[in-house]
C-alpha cells in the first residue's frame, strides 16, 4: 500500500494528550477482552529457538530476524512473528480447561514490511488462545467469539467518545459475516483487496471467513500458514474455512481496516491436508507439530489484535507512526509533516 495523505487532516488530539489516551485504550481493552473470553495474562517471549516451529510462518515467505546465542554453543534463535502456536502450546502446558484461555502482549520486528499508514517494523498485537471442545470446533461458536471481540472494541469505541467528545464513534451496531467466496463469485473481476474495501464500505466492519483455502476462481483471498488456523475445514455454510479477518471502515484514509486476524485453530486431520497442500509435509516431524499431531495439543480457537491498530483507529489517526515510536523513512516523515501527521 502506498503512503496515503488524507485531502483534509486536523489531528483530533495533542501528542502529549495521545499518549493519554493510548494508555486508556490498551489497559481497558484488555481487560475488556479478558473478562469477556475468559482469559488471563501470561508473559510471552520475545524470541524463540530456530527449528522448533513455535514461530509463525505468516506467509511462508518472510524472513524472521535471528541470531546466535553464545551461551548455547551459538544455537540461533529467531524474534517472533507472531504467538499463533506458542500459545496453544501454552494452554497444554498450564492445563487450560475448555471454555478459557490466556492473552499476552505481543512484539515483533518485521524487517520485510512496507512502510505506510499502516505498517511499520514494529509489530505489537494481543495474542489470545482459548481452549475448545472438538464439537465446539464450528461456524456459530466462530461467530458467538467474533461478536464478542467486536463487542469490547466498540465498548472502547464509546469510552474514547465519553472522554474526548469531539472524536465521534463510526463503527455500527453489529458485524456483519461475508463469506470471501462469496465474494470471489460477485466480484469476479476485482482483486481479494478490491473486493474487501466494497463490502467493508457498505457495511462498516465485516468478519470475512475462509482465508487461506483456495477459491472457486482458483486463487486463496490471502495467504494464511498451514499450521494454526484451520482454512481448509469445509463449514456449515458449505465453504472452506473456519477462521478470518476482522475489517472496519476506516473513514480518515477512507479504507478497509485489519484489526484482527483469527479462527478455530487446525486440528491432527487439517493441519495434516493443510500442510500437504502448501507443499510442506516434512514440517509435521517438528516439536509443535509432533505434539499436535499425537493429541497432545488441546483444540483451540485464536487470533491477534493489532495495538497500535486499534488504538490509531479508534483515536481517528491517519498513520500507525502516530500512536507508536518507530523507525520511518526520512521523506515520509517530511511528506506526513507537511500534512500536520506528526510521527513519534
Amino acid at each position: 500500500m502506498s503512503l496515503i495523505i488524507p485531502k483534509i487532516y486536523r489531528r483530533k488530539l495533542l501528542p502529549e494528550t495521545t499518549e493519554v489516551a493510548i494508555k486508556m485504550i490498551k489497559e481497558t481493552f484488555q481487560d475488556t477482552l479478558a473478562h469477556d473470553l475468559n482469559l488471563r495474562r501470561v508473559t510471552a517471549p520475545l524470541f524463540l529457538l530456530t527449528g522448533t516451529g513455535l514461530n509463525d510462518d505468516l506467509n511462508g515467505v518472510e524472513r524472521a530476524v535471528s541470531f546466535s546465542i553464545d551461551a548455547m554453543d551459538s544455537r540461533q534463535a529467531e524474534v517472533v512473528h507472531s504467538l499463533a502456536k506458542w500459545k496453544r502450546y501454552k494452554l497444554g502446558a498450564y492445563g487450560i480447561p475448555p471454555g478459557y484461555g490466556l492473552y499476552t502482549d505481543m512484539n515483533a520486528i518485521r524487517t520485510f514490511e512496507d512502510l505506510d499508514n499502516l505498517h511499520s517494523l514494529y509489530v505489537d498485537q494481543w495474542d489470545w488462545e482459548k481452549t475448545i471442545r472438538l464439537e465446539d470446533r464450528n461456524l456459530e461458536y466462530l461467530k458467538e467469539t467474533v461478536r464478542k471481540i467486536y463487542g469490547a472494541i466498540r465498548k472502547v469505541e464509546q469510552l474514547v467518545y465519553e472522554r474526548f467528545p469531539h472524536i465521534t464513534p463510526t463503527l455500527p451496531e453489529e458485524i456483519t459475516f461475508v463469506f470471501a467466496e462469496d465474494l470471489a463469485r460477485e466480484y469476479p473481476d476485482l482483486s481479494p483487496k478490491e473486493r474487501e474495501a466494497i463490502v467493508t464500505r457498505k457495511y462498516g466492519a465485516i468478519f470475512l471467513i475462509g482465508i487461506g483455502a483456495q477459491l472457486s476462481d482458483g486463487k486463496p483471498h490471502d495467504g494464511r500458514a498451514p499450521d494454526y488456523d484451520d482454512w481448509s475445514t469445509v463449514n456449515e455454510a458449505g465453504y472452506e474455512g473456519l477462521n478470518g479477518d476482522i475489517l472496519v471502515w476506516n473513514t480518515v484514509l477512507d479504507i478497509p481496516f485489519e484489526l484482527s486476524s483469527m479462527g478455530i485453530r487446525v486440528s491432527p486431520e487439517s493441519l495434516t491436508r493443510q500442510l500437504e497442500l502448501r507443499g510442506c509435509p516434512e514440517k509435521a516431524n517438528l516439536t509443535f507439530h509432533s505434539m499436535l499431531l499425537n493429541g497432545d495439543l488441546p483444540y483451540s480457537i485464536g487470533g491477534g489484535i493489532g495495538q497500535s491498530r486499534l488504538c490509531m483507529f479508534l483515536l481517528h489517526k491517519a498513520h500507525i507512526g502516530e500512536v507508536q515510536a518507530s523507525i520511518w523513512p526520512e521523506d515520509q516523515i517530511k511528506t506526513c509533516a507537511a500534512a500536520g501527521i506528526e510521527l513519534l
